[in-house]
């Protein structure tokens, strides 16, 4: 598949109906990236999504995967109220976080977050695994998103940039980009075209909005959290970028209508 570097012309406009292969998010910030086919949404995104981070009371920061990316390997998922990790070791806690009452302003990329400190065994095997002490916090929704709630990566796209790269099957690790929707499409870059555009898939309706700049989280093996690919490189040689360099892959999205029960 030979295409552009540049999106396609803007004529070539899907009819507004979303063919998603698959919705993905993580219980805790910066953990496995993982399928989540049961997802609700409301306006803020798709429920449950980060909605842990882990923070470093030290230095008040709330931690991010591109300097921790041994959290990668960390599965993380929702039992009803109970909350499980489990470690690649075989390690695991399954327990409702309780709030400890205690809430800690910490740095995010620059911006002040209150985080509600949990008390939970989570600390103690995810603090083991990370070689450091780390905390449980609870966040109010999209304070540790980075852009927009909703991220979307297409298939095409994945396609195009894993055949520029020998990389035949880059589509099997699309979870490296973290999109909250996998589309199917044939044309890569098609979703550019779709900034300011109302867009539906099952009964939820998002506004697309413009390009992810990307970071080096992408080149992160999206099961282990080994370095090694070259992913950002490979993008950046041939995809428009933002003031600060980072190449663009994907495209933001926000909710604007969901149905009510």
């Amino acid at each position: 598949m030979n295409s552009p570097a540049s999106p396609p012309s803007a004529a070539s406009l899907p009819n507004g109906v979303l063919d998603v292969c698959s919705i993905g998010f993580t219980p805790i910030k910066g953990t496995r990236h993982q399928s989540q086919p049961e997802a609700s949404f409301d306006e803020h995104g798709p429920v449950g999504d980060r909605r842990y981070c882990l923070v470093d009371t030290d230095t008040r920061r709330v931690l991010r995967t591109v300097q921790n990316p041994s959290l990668v390997a960390v599965v993380a998922a929702f039992h009803g109220a109970q909350l499980e990790t489990s470690l690649p070791d075989g390690r695991s806690v399954c327990a409702v976080p309780e709030a400890s009452g205690e809430v800690l302003t910490c740095d995010y990329w620059g911006r002040p977050v209150a985080a509600e400190l949990m008390q939970s065994p989570h600390d103690a095997l995810l603090s083991s695994w990370l070689g450091k002490p780390v905390r449980l916090a609870h966040v109010p929704r999209g304070d540790v998103v980075f852009g927009e709630p909703i991220t979307i990566v297409t298939t095409a796209s994945i396609c195009d940039l894993g055949e520029r790269l020998g990389h035949p099957d880059l589509l099997a690790e699309a979870a490296r980009f973290r999109a909250t929707l996998l589309v199917e499409t044939d044309v890569p870059y098609i979703e550019e075209t779709w900034n300011g555009r109302k867009m539906t898939f099952g009964e939820i309706r998002i506004r697309v909005g413009g390009p992810i700049p990307r970071c080096a989280v992408m080149d992160l093996h999206p099961v282990t959290g080994a370095r090694g690919s070259r992913l950002l490189t490979s993008l950046a040689a041939y995809r428009p970028r933002n003031d600060a360099g980072e190449p663009h892959f994907g495209v933001y999205g926000q909710v604007i209508d969901v149905p009510r029960s």
